[in-house]
């Protein structure tokens, strides 16, 4: 059986597609290259589409065996669901239940969702388990909660199984250094830092100096993206051995502040990174860091690489060898 894997070129996804492909599975990627990259298709079939797309869809679901889905594809920028909340949830909602539609056309019952943290909005305890409130603090934390919760109806009224993976902060790149981050324009602090000791950019915008927290910048658990890749996996399998719908938490269990990444940078390149304060963004909780309990315990999920200087080494092995990303 095949498996489809919706933003399988962009950053979470492909590295979640090399260690499917590196397994044997046969993987076939649907992007729409709004943020993907052919050239992180990692040796999985290829097509170039839209999740909305549902003739797209039914032309690969009748010409491949695909028993689930991995599903990824979404924007994921908080400032600009804020400012434009129509487009995340066109993108993140309605596409994404078109493509419910057409999967159970075709009798396909097993989704492992790429959720997020920004499900919690401001946390009222730390770290977060799964049981805490929702309360998303923007439209794109929404979208994803809805998305969450639209699973759960499918599954009761349809059949339809799901896992969905609240991770933090997805981070660093694969150790082979054949993939990793490249979003244009980016919006993840760890590769904004590392554009300064490239050349790339003056100085990095740190957003608020006077949250409540240890040195006034925000909080963040740093989550290595091939541990993130791992966990899909599991979930995949899990539902494939008749794991019921449910959702999980990844992350480190450590918080990390702006400050510190930015220190811990300064290490591991060797060189002074200038930062700049800036005012607050809209829709940016204080601190959020995750408790995984729930998915070691069940899945026996375990990061591989938790600590944040390993994290930001293989991030800048990746940078500094691909300045300009893939290719470009």
């Amino acid at each position: 059986m095949a498996i489809l894997v919706t933003g399988g070129l962009g950053y979470v996804g492909s590295h979640a597609v090399k260690q499917l492909v590196d397994r044997g599975e046969q993987v076939i990627c649907l992007d729409s290259l709004v943020f993907g990259h052919k050239e992180a298709a990692c040796g999985s079939e290829v097509v170039i589409g839209d999740i909305g797309d549902q003739a797209a869809l039914r032309d690969i679901f009748s010409t491949h065996q695909i028993d689930s889905v991995m599903h990824f594809a979404a924007f994921a920028s908080v400032p600009e669901s804020v400012a434009d909340p129509q487009k995340y949830y066109v993108n993140n909602i309605s596409k994404s239940i078109a493509m419910l539609q057409v999967m159970l056309e075709f009798d396909i019952k097993l989704m492992v969702f790429s959720s997020s943290a920004a499900t919690f909005g401001e946390p009222e305890t730390v770290p977060i388990c799964e049981d805490h409130p929702k309360n998303p603090t923007n439209p794109y934390g929404r979208s994803k909660l809805m998305l969450e919760q639209i699973l759960r109806e499918y599954e009761h009224a349809y059949g339809l199984r799901s896992i969905s993976l609240r991770y933090f902060n997805a981070s660093g790149a694969d150790p082979s250094g054949l993939i990793g981050e490249d979003h244009v324009p980016e919006h993840h602090l760890i590769p904004l830092v590392l554009q300064v000791p490239l050349g790339r950019r003056d100085h990095v915008k740190v957003f608020g100096t006077d949250w409540p927290t240890p040195d006034g910048t925000c909080v963040r658990d740093y989550v290595h993206v091939s541990d993130l890749a791992q966990a899909h996996l599991l979930s995949l399998d899990a539902l494939r051995a008749g794991k019921q719908t449910t959702e999980y938490n990844l992350g480190n269990g450590n918080g990390y502040s702006v400050m510190d990444v930015i220190r811990v940078a300064e290490k591991v390149t060797g060189k002074q990174i200038k930062a700049v304060p800036a005012e607050r963004r809209p829709g940016d909780p204080a601190v959020l860091v995750a408790s995984s309990a729930k998915i070691s315990a069940e899945l026996g999920w375990k990061p591989n690489y938790p600590d944040l200087e390993t994290i930001v080494r293989h991030a800048w092995n990746w940078h500094s060898a691909h300045p300009n990303g893939y290719g470009k």
